[in-house]
């Protein structure tokens, strides 16, 4: 009986260093979740059998049991390189349509723009979809694949121009016989200033505004497109004050025309902060809301998952929001290789939510979690593991000599 004991015990020992020696090869193993042998003993009784006098039969391994600590966050220069700071696991879908988890944030776009780990498997996102108000809001119920966009994104023509200027009070009124022809007398107008404006096919167009001063605290503004007047003249007017009395609210007339081969644009004026005080011309703010189609030139994840596509012409949008899974026992989920896990009855249903969330932590961008192995750690272990290697081996030696001398018995 003692040889099936010391079995037991060098099973036992040689599945610890196993795993010890698991966790080691796996000490720079991105996202790896570092795992310890227990064991229990084994006692074969009966109802009727003595306790006080039961030697024991050995021990067995009960478990190897995952260790879900949180790892290291260590940066990288890749915006695709997600790590989670708390609890969580990134959800990926295979070829085969299977959910996957995982820590291990190391992900790359594929020749279609989906978003993947070295293993091909999808990285799960809520898609992005746009209220009619323009909010961005996220469908919590559907998971999709992150996909990056691989077409160029839509222009949008302008419709409102922003001027918040300074017309200098003290120039002079210019004569009114003085004809207004800012392209060929510069003596025709005060003050002028230009931005650039986009058609409906993304082509662009220099929007110029002229202003001349009629009377005082009387001016007059012009929009040449192109150096091709658009409208007539709009009537501009300041209280002794200097603040904007007309137009009324700051709002212009709209300007309409057509650019060659583009749909017909609408053009809004805003003068709202447009003042008229002693002292220089100054452009104080100027913008518009159209810009050019543009290629993808980036991509940003906040910590609260939410993936930004950045465009060449300066415009950025949300396109989904990383999907994260936790599960009321990791420590059930079965372990797959590449360092990914599938749910099991034991851990429980996947509880999917969002970053920053309910117990979910955040998201971390351009950083990976590093392994949870404690180098020094698992060398102790790996010296604890092989003493009791050893300590077995020898019963198995005693006992082997106490059979000898009992068969020699004469």
């Amino acid at each position: 009986m003692s040889f099936r004991i010391a079995l037991s015990g060098l099973n036992a020992a040689a599945t610890d260093l196993s795993v010890t020696g698991n966790n080691i090869a796996n000490a720079s193993t991105t996202g790896f979740k570092e795992s310890r042998a227990e064991f229990a003993d084994v006692y074969a009784s009966s109802v009727l059998d003595r306790s006080a006098t039961a030697a024991g039969q050995g021990a067995r391994v009960a478990r190897i049991a995952q260790q879900f600590s949180q790892g290291v966050v260590e940066f990288t220069s890749n915006n695709l390189d997600l790590a989670i700071n708390g609890e969580g696991f990134f959800a990926l879908e295979d070829t085969n349509g299977s959910k996957i988890y995982t820590r291990a944030g190391a992900f790359s776009a594929d020749r279609e723009g989906y978003v993947v780990n070295h293993a091909a498997q999808r990285l799960q996102v809520y898609p992005a979809t746009t209220t009619a108000s323009g909010a961005t809001t996220f469908n919590v119920g559907v998971l999709t694949d992150l996909q990056l966009p691989t077409q160029p994104s839509p222009p949008q023509a302008t419709e409102n121009l922003y001027a918040a200027l300074n017309l200098d009070a003290q120039q002079q009124p210019i004569d009114a016989a003085v004809l207004f022809d800012p392209l060929n007398d510069p003596a025709s107008y005060n003050h002028s200033t230009s931005i650039l404006i986009y058609d409906s096919l993304g082509n662009s167009h220099t929007a110029t505004m002229y202003f001349r001063k009629i009377a005082d605290n009387q001016w007059e503004g012009y929009v040449y497109v192109d150096e091709v007047q658009q409208g007539g003249a709009i009537p501009i007017a300041f209280d002794e004050y200097g603040g904007l009395s007309t137009p009324a609210g700051g709002l212009a007339a709209p300007i309409t025309f057509t650019p060659a081969g583009a749909a017909e644009m609408t053009l809004t004026l805003d003068f709202g902060d447009t003042t008229q005080f002693g002292g220089a011309f100054a452009v104080n703010s100027l913008g518009q809301d159209g810009f050019s189609s543009g290629r993808l030139s980036g991509v940003d994840i906040d910590a609260d998952g939410i993936v930004f596509a950045r465009y060449t012409n300066g415009q950025s949008s949300a396109i989904g929001k990383v999907a994260l899974a936790k599960f009321n026992n990791p420590q059930g989920l079965r372990q797959i290789g590449d360092t990914s896990w599938v749910e099991t009855f034991p851990s429980g249903d996947a509880q999917l939510g969002e970053a920053g969330t309910s117990s979910f932590g955040a998201i971390q961008s351009g950083a990976l979690e590093a392994s949870t192995v404690d180098i020094a750690e698992q060398l102790v272990n790996l010296i604890t593991a092989q003493r009791n290697f050893q300590a077995n081996a020898q019963v198995i030696t005693t006992a082997d000599a106490i059979t000898q001398t009992v068969i020699n018995l004469r």
